[in-house]
């Protein structure tokens, strides 16, 4: 599979400055392809196979967590249909709604952070949680 297939199916663009920046064309430097290869084999380490989340299985499983949560979705994601992300929305009992990143694709918050950072902030602020100090107010 191409760089600029992987760029299509995660991101909202091929082109967005994203997606050029974790699936450049060409080889990048050193350490950014040795930082790829490392993510890559964590994931295989930890398990992840597609296509994970088509595990019909996993529908039936998302009662069972009662911790909060927040689906977030990009609006432009080719990778995952958007009924998966509803499915996710209505199976977790302490879900928070599922939440639509304009502009994104699978990588919504890659692409669209301070949109995606919002609604998570948002979503603790409709449960109580306070925003964790910066750093600088330390």
């Amino acid at each position: 599979m191409s760089h600029a297939t992987l760029r299509a199916l995660y991101f909202s663009a091929e082109d967005a400055p994203a997606a050029l920046r974790f699936f450049p064309d060409g080889r990048a430097d050193i350490e950014d392809e040795m930082r790829r290869y490392q993510m890559l084999r964590f994931g295989s380490f930890v398990g992840f196979r597609p296509p994970y989340f088509y595990h019909r299985a996993l529908r039936e499983r998302l009662r069972r967590a009662a911790m909060p949560a927040l689906v977030i979705w990009g609006e432009h994601d080719r990778m995952v249909p958007l009924p998966h992300g509803e499915a996710f929305a209505s199976g977790l009992p302490g879900a928070n709604g599922l939440r639509l990143i304009a502009g994104a694709g699978h990588a919504a918050p890659l692409e669209q952070p301070e949109a995606t950072a919002a609604q998570v902030i948002h979503s603790c602020a409709k449960r109580g949680m306070k925003r964790p100090r910066d750093r600088n107010d330390r």
